[in-house]
Protein backbone atom coordinates (compact mmCIF):
# COMPACT_ATOMS: atom_id res chain seq x y z
CA UNK A 1 0.00 0.00 0.00
CA UNK A 2 1.59 3.72 -0.84
CA UNK A 3 0.80 6.03 1.57
CA UNK A 4 1.25 10.38 0.67
CA UNK A 5 2.15 11.78 3.62
CA UNK A 6 2.57 16.08 2.45
CA UNK A 7 2.33 19.49 3.88
CA UNK A 8 1.28 22.52 1.23
CA UNK A 9 2.36 25.56 1.90
CA UNK A 10 2.00 29.07 0.10
CA UNK A 11 4.72 31.07 -1.02
CA UNK A 12 5.90 34.09 -0.08
CA UNK A 13 8.12 36.42 -3.02
CA UNK A 14 9.80 34.74 -5.99
CA UNK A 15 13.30 33.97 -4.75
CA UNK A 16 12.58 29.56 -4.72
CA UNK A 17 12.60 30.47 -9.02
CA UNK A 18 16.38 30.56 -8.98
CA UNK A 19 17.10 27.46 -7.54
CA UNK A 20 15.71 24.87 -9.86
CA UNK A 21 14.60 25.04 -13.78
CA UNK A 22 10.67 24.55 -14.25
CA UNK A 23 9.49 20.96 -15.72
CA UNK A 24 5.85 21.57 -17.92
CA UNK A 25 3.31 19.77 -16.22
CA UNK A 26 -0.56 19.18 -17.85
CA UNK A 27 -2.59 17.47 -15.64
CA UNK A 28 -6.89 16.33 -15.93
CA UNK A 29 -8.53 14.31 -13.86
CA UNK A 30 -11.14 11.52 -14.59
CA UNK A 31 -13.12 11.61 -11.24
CA UNK A 32 -13.03 13.98 -8.57
CA UNK A 33 -15.21 12.22 -5.86
CA UNK A 34 -14.22 13.03 -2.24
CA UNK A 35 -13.24 9.05 -1.91
CA UNK A 36 -10.93 8.96 -4.98
CA UNK A 37 -9.12 11.09 -7.57
CA UNK A 38 -8.28 9.57 -10.73
CA UNK A 39 -5.31 11.78 -12.50
CA UNK A 40 -4.12 11.40 -15.71
CA UNK A 41 -0.71 13.80 -16.42
CA UNK A 42 1.96 14.51 -18.46
CA UNK A 43 5.52 15.50 -17.14
CA UNK A 44 7.69 16.53 -19.76
CA UNK A 45 7.77 13.81 -22.27
CA UNK A 46 6.18 10.94 -19.96
CA UNK A 47 2.84 10.24 -19.13
CA UNK A 48 1.82 8.89 -15.91
CA UNK A 49 -1.70 8.03 -14.35
CA UNK A 50 -2.41 8.01 -10.53
CA UNK A 51 -5.52 6.91 -8.30
CA UNK A 52 -5.49 8.67 -5.15
CA UNK A 53 -7.76 8.59 -1.24
CA UNK A 54 -9.48 10.32 0.36
CA UNK A 55 -7.27 12.63 2.39
CA UNK A 56 -6.84 12.13 6.30
CA UNK A 57 -5.00 15.04 8.10
CA UNK A 58 -2.15 15.30 5.56
CA UNK A 59 -2.04 11.64 4.11
CA UNK A 60 -3.89 9.37 1.41
CA UNK A 61 -3.45 6.22 -0.22
CA UNK A 62 -1.60 6.91 -3.48
CA UNK A 63 -0.57 4.63 -6.47
CA UNK A 64 1.00 6.00 -9.46
CA UNK A 65 1.52 4.47 -13.06
CA UNK A 66 3.81 5.15 -15.85
CA UNK A 67 1.59 4.33 -19.12
CA UNK A 68 2.46 5.60 -22.80
CA UNK A 69 2.63 9.62 -23.58
CA UNK A 70 0.30 9.17 -26.59
CA UNK A 71 -2.71 7.70 -23.88
CA UNK A 72 -2.25 10.27 -21.50
CA UNK A 73 -2.64 13.30 -23.75
CA UNK A 74 -5.29 11.64 -25.63
CA UNK A 75 -7.27 11.05 -22.25
CA UNK A 76 -6.34 14.81 -21.50
CA UNK A 77 -7.91 15.86 -24.64
CA UNK A 78 -11.33 13.76 -24.62
CA UNK A 79 -12.14 12.24 -21.51
CA UNK A 80 -10.65 14.52 -18.68
CA UNK A 81 -12.84 17.27 -16.87
CA UNK A 82 -12.17 20.63 -18.32
CA UNK A 83 -10.35 22.80 -17.55
CA UNK A 84 -6.95 20.78 -17.80
CA UNK A 85 -4.42 22.07 -15.33
CA UNK A 86 -1.06 23.20 -16.48
CA UNK A 87 1.84 24.17 -14.10
CA UNK A 88 5.49 24.21 -14.26
CA UNK A 89 7.17 22.29 -10.88
CA UNK A 90 10.21 23.38 -9.49
CA UNK A 91 11.98 20.26 -7.45
CA UNK A 92 13.83 22.17 -4.92
CA UNK A 93 15.98 20.33 -1.85
CA UNK A 94 16.24 22.04 1.36
CA UNK A 95 16.74 20.91 4.44
CA UNK A 96 17.41 17.18 3.82
CA UNK A 97 13.65 17.17 2.25
CA UNK A 98 12.47 17.83 -1.96
CA UNK A 99 10.21 20.90 -2.03
CA UNK A 100 7.92 20.86 -4.87
CA UNK A 101 7.40 23.91 -6.24
CA UNK A 102 4.21 24.63 -8.60
CA UNK A 103 3.40 27.60 -10.60
CA UNK A 104 0.21 27.73 -12.17
CA UNK A 105 -1.14 28.59 -15.46
CA UNK A 106 -4.25 29.55 -17.29
CA UNK A 107 -7.38 29.76 -15.34
CA UNK A 108 -4.73 29.19 -11.98
CA UNK A 109 -2.60 31.73 -13.08
CA UNK A 110 -1.20 33.66 -9.88
CA UNK A 111 -1.22 30.49 -7.39
CA UNK A 112 1.66 29.20 -6.66
CA UNK A 113 2.07 26.09 -3.75
CA UNK A 114 4.99 24.62 -2.39
CA UNK A 115 4.46 21.01 -1.55
CA UNK A 116 6.62 18.28 0.78
CA UNK A 117 6.41 14.82 1.03
CA UNK A 118 7.47 13.45 4.65
CA UNK A 119 7.87 10.16 5.86
CA UNK A 120 5.57 10.83 8.72
CA UNK A 121 2.47 13.42 9.43
CA UNK A 122 4.71 14.52 12.61
CA UNK A 123 7.93 14.60 10.83
CA UNK A 124 9.71 17.82 12.14
CA UNK A 125 10.60 19.86 9.08
CA UNK A 126 12.81 22.99 8.64
CA UNK A 127 10.53 25.73 6.63
CA UNK A 128 12.79 27.74 3.41
CA UNK A 129 12.40 31.84 4.13
CA UNK A 130 10.06 31.74 1.07
CA UNK A 131 7.49 29.32 2.32
CA UNK A 132 4.34 30.99 4.09
CA UNK A 133 0.90 30.20 5.22
CA UNK A 134 0.35 26.32 5.44
CA UNK A 135 -2.82 25.51 3.43
CA UNK A 136 -2.68 21.65 3.89
CA UNK A 137 -6.25 21.56 5.01
CA UNK A 138 -7.97 23.68 2.80
CA UNK A 139 -9.15 21.57 0.01
CA UNK A 140 -9.58 24.70 -1.90
CA UNK A 141 -5.51 24.06 -2.89
CA UNK A 142 -5.99 20.80 -3.42
CA UNK A 143 -5.19 20.19 -7.62
CA UNK A 144 -8.41 18.42 -8.09
CA UNK A 145 -10.85 21.24 -6.73
CA UNK A 146 -8.81 23.61 -8.86
CA UNK A 147 -10.32 22.12 -11.65
CA UNK A 148 -13.92 22.79 -10.39
CA UNK A 149 -13.18 26.08 -8.49
CA UNK A 150 -10.57 27.72 -10.08
CA UNK A 151 -7.86 30.11 -8.24
CA UNK A 152 -8.76 32.89 -11.03
CA UNK A 153 -12.49 32.94 -9.90
CA UNK A 154 -11.89 33.08 -6.02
Amino acid sequence: MAQEIERKYLLTGDEWKSLAEGTRYRQGYLSTVNERTVRVRTVGEKGYLTIKGITVGISRLEFEYEIPTSDANELLNKLCKKPIIEKHRYKISYGGLVWEVDEFHGVNEGLVIAEVELESADQAIDLPAWVGEEVSGDPRYYNASLVNNPYTTW
